[in-house]
């Protein structure tokens, strides 16, 4: 059984949504999972006045967790086209993995949100990919069979980069049905592709 880690950062608690999908997915997909989240930057007080959403029944990962998956997938908020400090602020503390080369074949996938249709979802995901190739993964995005990020039917995330959701300027709009299926989809999608690199 490959083992698949979520590892995420959500502010407003979107992303978390998705995670949460996602986590699904790849249980279905036949992996045993673990969801974490990276840590917070900004002092508390900026958190509170802020109003992000704190989960702290989520643990916090460390860079020297990764080594120990098959597959991880990353979901961060799009902050101007890429991926929140938060998260990059993680990543740049994977040198010693990738120093040991302690995650090249691994599958990894990222999804993220964004406040609108042509926020920079995509280009988020796609600069996220650059670091992962970096790093030595595996990359895996949302195939077009998962035909849902095709409609024209409703305003709705998904790419074949990965999943994602559009919040509105203002946080109010949670994931879609069709959003979170997406999310489901590459999960799954994602832990069989592990279980076949670990093999």
């Amino acid at each position: 059984m490959a083992k698949v880690l979520v590892l995420y950062y959500s502010s407003y608690g979107h992303v978390e949504t998705l995670a949460h999908a996602v986590a699904r997915g790849a249980q279905a997909g036949g992996a045993d999972v673990d969801i974490k989240r990276v840590p917070e930057l900004v002092p508390a007080e900026v958190v509170e006045r802020s109003g992000y959403k704190v989960n702290d029944s989520i643990p916090e990962a460390k860079p020297t967790d990764l080594a120990r998956y098959d597959g991880i997938i990353f979901g961060t908020p799009t902050r101007f086209g890429m991926m929140a400090a938060q998260m990059k602020n993680f990543l740049d503390q994977c040198g010693g993995q990738w120093a040991k080369g302690e995650l090249i074949g691994k599958a990894a996938g990222v999804f993220t949100a964004s406040a609108t249709q042509h926020g920079g979802q995509e280009a988020t995901l796609l600069n996220f990919h650059t670091v992962l190739l970096h790093l030595g993964f595996v990359i895996v995005g949302l195939p077009y069979s998962f035909q849902g990020q095709m409609t024209l039917d409703e305003i709705t995330g998904c790419s074949p980069y990965g999943a994602s959701t559009i919040v509105g300027g203002d946080g109010s709009r949670q994931p879609s049905e069709n959003e979170i299926n997406g999310a489901f989809f590459q999960g799954e999608h994602l832990a069989k592709i592990a279980q076949k690199l670990s093999k």
